[in-house]
């Protein structure tokens, strides 16, 4: 255990004491130099933006003139905000449902279209073509499709003799179009992902299966979901994150209604800013979020480094 330990650690140090290859100083400058703007646009866009909020967040403000220090009294609010325990109770929910049924989605799609399926090009650009349309563009697709008066469905149904679906006015409806549409809107992506990661599964595996006795399902089961593990895990952590971002579909679509039953984190947190005008609180939303996605990119960058350190 000892010898193996420390041969790593003699290769670290003549690593260590050999010579600088001539230029490479001028190559490490050179590399800086091309990736300076991006730790730029990073630094005015991301960085300050965040400080500014949580500045924002430890005041009691408006959003005009100066705001009245109150320390942690916004976080203390929220433990006793029945209003944010609900929309987060939604976010959860809502993360919940799409991030599987649209992986799952992906991962068929992904398969089917990595074999000899007929017209394959066309059924890419079908699954892909979400991806290219804004989520406002795809709230108001949702919105010709489930509207209650004048939408697609319901007149669909009404022509088959069924009774038509109120899906603004009850809860349940209503938060299953914004899981449907999402779900819709982010196949494509997962699908995308999955896709790339089947191409690099060598075809010598699936062949030894097959000589072994495997079956399509087995083959599949025991071969294809091992190997997408990293893609998989990685789709979770990025799924997951624009879960607990989704804003746009909600907004348009539902409203947040009825009665805050599809109502997230953040049209709360835009609700709270920019209606009821309490910015200092809906800072301090926007920060829980803010740590909901450090702890998932944490997760997904922990997992990388214990990937290449085992590979």
């Amino acid at each position: 255990m000892a010898d193996t330990l420390a041969a790593p650690r003699g290769a670290l140090r003549e690593r260590a004491t050999a010579p600088r290859r001539p230029g490479a100083r001028r190559e490490a400058l050179a590399a800086y130099g091309f990736i300076a703007p991006n730790y730029l646009l990073l630094l005015v866009f991301v960085l300050v933006p965040l400080i500014g909020a949580f500045a924002v967040s430890l005041q009691r403000t408006d959003g005009f003139g100066d705001g009245t220090f109150a320390g942690l009294d916004n976080y203390a609010r929220l433990a006793g905000d029945p209003l944010f325990w609900r929309a987060l109770g939604n976010t959860v929910l809502f993360t919940v449902l799409v991030t599987p049924l649209s992986m799952l989605l992906g991962l068929v799609a992904a398969t089917l279209l990595n074999t000899a399926l007929p017209a394959r090009p066309l059924w890419r650009s079908l699954l892909i073509l979400p991806m290219a349309v804004s989520g406002v563009a795809t709230a108001l697709i949702g919105v010709l499709v489930f509207d209650q008066n004048s939408g697609i469905l319901n007149r669909l149904l009404t022509a088959v003799g069924l009774s038509p679906v109120t899906w603004q006015s009850d809860p349940v409806p209503a938060f299953a179009t914004i899981v449907l549409a999402t779900v819709w809107w982010r196949t494509g992506f997962n699908m995308l992902i999955y896709l790339a990661g089947l191409q690099g599964i060598g075809p010598d595996l699936y062949e030894a299966a097959t000589l072994d006795g495997a079956n399509r399902l087995q083959r599949f089961r025991n071969v294809t979901v091992p190997l997408l593990g990293p893609t998989s895990f990685f789709l979770v952590v990025l799924n997951v994150i624009f879960s607990f971002q989704v804003f746009d579909i909600v907004f348009v679509l539902t409203g947040g209604g009825p009665g805050g039953a599809t109502s997230v984190l953040v049209t709360y947190a835009y609700e709270t800013g920019f209606v009821t005008r309490d910015q200092g609180y809906a800072a301090a939303i926007g920060m829980v979020l803010f740590v909901f996605a450090l702890v998932f990119a944490a997760a997904q960058y922990r997992a990388s480094r214990t990937k290449d350190v085992v590979e």
